[in-house]
């Protein structure tokens, strides 16, 4: 069998993380298969569909590298790929289930639907939904309706007896009663509009797709859509449906977590390769322990077995982590490239910039990678670079387990002997020596001393390292710097 699978997002919201681990786990199960990854736009919720979640549909994958063999934009055999564009199929297909007998015209209007409902509720009737009141219409009361120019639905007839089963490679066999199923639920609505599931079927029938795989919320309507192929007399696709995306607390992963778009990540300063590495460890694993791959890698060695039965936590500090990891393995000079948005933006660099700027930033990227989690960090580690924002509450100066006075003959004790020593071309190795000696005489520990020497020069207590801050700033600039923050401690 040729692997041949899809990502269908319908374009009413940006791509999240739930649906881009779902568009991974089907990229690299067809690469691993030499098979076809296919993209399908299921837009047919025109009310809440919109261009920029399209584009940011496109956008997105192409960030993260993942390339479809067919659909929008690159074409393909079995086109066209987006489902407003193939509106004609499905009432072809429809009314061939109407033909067969097994769909049907449903002439009800929304009031009496309404009123069917409000008295299924009142009655607290063990029964819940249509009552196919249209399921037996004669031919003559059909056209008579179509005569008075009253547009049906095209409805779906589900057995009342018996059961449906399915089997998911992930799950097993899955089985539902048909009196559970939806009762006759609409396939094409009467403006022509498909219904999902009709639309659902139909288009992963004719783009020959082998194997479904889609997240665990679809697993309901399972057991509908494979009545629909047996209607058609299709065969069915193998399904396996994905654990869901969890946060920390155990419920599903939402807003109230944290970002969930990879618009936001992406803003923030993630490397596409991070995204993409952790969020297929989200419910993925190759041997449990292994945890880097590339996307070479995972093109290669992706499979079916080792996608996890239980929901997958989606951890927002270990994909920190992993971007961290991934920030120092990268090449400097695209780091420089991919941090200059981020200068600019804060008003710190010209855009274009200017040499002078592209000098400072090759010298910014060696200290700076060594503590971003994100890109976006650099704006914050690298700020006293470019304004001077003086911190005058004497209390950030002081670190735990110390206090003023000591933070204060810390400070100027510790600022003489750095200035010394940088002034005289001392190794900074021995300048720390003397530092961490005057803490033991102080009686205070190491970072008593080294932080109020650090928000002195940086006006941050999170900071580069204190000898690279030094060098990007200049000793002179430094100095300054220090003489003021001693002068702070002299007031009373």
């Amino acid at each position: 069998m040729d692997v041949r699978v899809r990502y269908a997002p319908s374009p009413t919201g940006l791509q999240h993380i739930g649906g881009i681990r779902t568009a991974l786990f089907n990229y690299f199960f067809a690469k691993a298969n030499g098979g076809k990854f296919i993209l399908r736009v299921e837009d047919t919720d025109r009310e809440r569909y919109s261009d920029e979640s399209l584009e940011d549909l496109y956008s997105t994958l192409d960030w993260l590298g993942i390339k479809w063999d067919e659909g929008p934009v690159v074409g393909g055999p079995y086109g066209p790929y987006i489902q407003s564009e193939r509106f004609d199929l499905y009432k072809e297909y429809a009314e061939k289930l109407v033909e067969m007998g097994k769909a049907y015209y449903c002439f009800c209007t929304p009031e009496r639907l309404e009123e069917v409902r409000k008295q299924q509720v009142e009655s607290k009737s063990e029964y819940q939904g249509y009552d196919r009141h249209c399921a037996h219409l004669s031919d003559s009361e059909i056209k008579e309706n179509l005569r008075q120019g009253i547009k049906p639905v095209i409805r779906f007839r589900v057995p009342t007896e018996g059961k449906t089963t399915f089997h998911d490679i992930l799950m097993g066999d899955i089985s539902r009663r048909n009196r559970d199923i939806s009762p006759d639920p609409i396939l094409l609505k009467s403006d022509g509009f498909p219904t999902y599931h009709l639309a659902n079927v139909v288009d992963d029938h004719l783009m020959h797709i082998t194997h479904i795989m889609r997240a665990q919320e679809w697993i309901p309507s399972g057991p509908l859509h494979v009545l629909l192929y047996e209607a058609f007399g299709w065969d069915v696709p193998q399904y396996c449906h994905l654990p869901m995306v969890m946060g920390k607390d155990g419920q599903k992963l939402s807003k109230r977590h944290g970002s969930t778009a990879v618009r936001d990540f992406r803003a923030k300063g993630y490397l596409p390769e991070a995204i993409l590495n952790y969020v297929t460890l989200v419910g993925w694993s190759l041997d449990g322990s292994t945890e880097f791959f590339s996307k070479e890698a995972l093109e290669k060695c992706f499979t079916m077995e080792g996608i996890h039965k239980s929901p997958a936590v989606f951890d927002y500090k270990k994909l920190d982590w992993f971007n961290g990891q991934y920030i120092r393995q990268a090449d400097n000079d695209r780091l420089a490239s991919l941090i200059a948005p981020y200068l600019q933006e804060a008003g710190y660099m010209h855009k274009p910039l200017t040499e002078e700027e592209s000098a400072l930033l090759s010298r910014i990227v060696p200290p700076v990678k060594e503590r971003m989690k994100v890109l976006s960090d650099a704006v914050p580690l690298t700020s006293f670079l470019f304004e001077d924002r003086p911190v005058e509450d004497k209390a950030v100066y002081v670190a735990k387990g110390s206090d003023e006075a000591s933070t204060a003959a810390a400070l100027s004790r510790g600022s003489a002997i750095l200035l010394s020593g940088l002034k005289s071309g001392e190794e900074e190795s021995s300048i720390e020596e003397k530092l961490s000696a005057l803490a033991s005489e102080l009686g205070i520990k190491v970072n008593g001393v080294f932080q109020p020497i650090r928000v002195a020069i940086t006006n941050s207590t999170v900071s580069l390292p204190l000898f690279d801050s030094i060098r990007l700033l200049g000793i002179d600039e430094t100095e300054r710097r220090l003489i003021r923050a001693d002068k702070l401690f002299e007031e009373n």
